[in-house]
């Protein structure tokens, strides 16, 4: 029984980790995606860009830096923009989702809050944050509070 176990494991992790992201490099990108990086990046310091197949859908994600504001865009194979997670201040999103999150949040402290927009139009906001007791969480709403999985 102990070895069924240990398999079972073992193929858990492979998929798990066949969804993960992989860091690539700009020249091993195909072409399409390269004139992505370049659009994105173009009043913006690139900061990374990563590769991710899940459920046999590549997508590659650019990790941006403007005005001192983080900005992460997300292209597929083709180079077209389905993603993009954009830092914002709290105080400039809804007021629903504003409450929504500081009542999660709590005694808790916000580190950033992002506006993410998919296929574009705004999706939700996602707000990373650490609990009284320092653990690392997300919590995502839409634009009227109403908390979401999405991600």
């Amino acid at each position: 029984m102990k070895p069924f176990a240990a398999t079972i494991a073992i193929v858990a992790f492979a998929f798990a980790a066949a969804a993960a992201e992989k860091k690539v490099e700009l020249k091993n990108l195909p072409q399409a995606v390269q004139n992505a990086v370049a659009e994105q990046t173009r009043n913006a310091e690139l900061k990374g860009l990563s590769k991710e197949t899940e459920h046999g859908v590549t997508s590659y994600e650019i990790e941006t830096v403007a005005n001192g504001r983080h900005r992460d865009v997300t292209v597929d194979a083709k180079g077209n923009v389905t993603t993009i997670e954009e830092e914002t201040p709290i105080d400039s999103i809804p007021a629903a989702a504003k409450a929504a999150i500081e009542k999660k949040v709590a005694s808790g402290k916000i580190a950033m809050v992002e506006a993410v927009t998919k296929n574009g139009a705004l999706a939700f906001y996602e707000a990373s944050y650490a609990t009284k007791s320092g653990k690392k969480a997300e919590f995502a709403v839409k634009p009227d509070g109403t908390p979401t999985k999405e991600d």
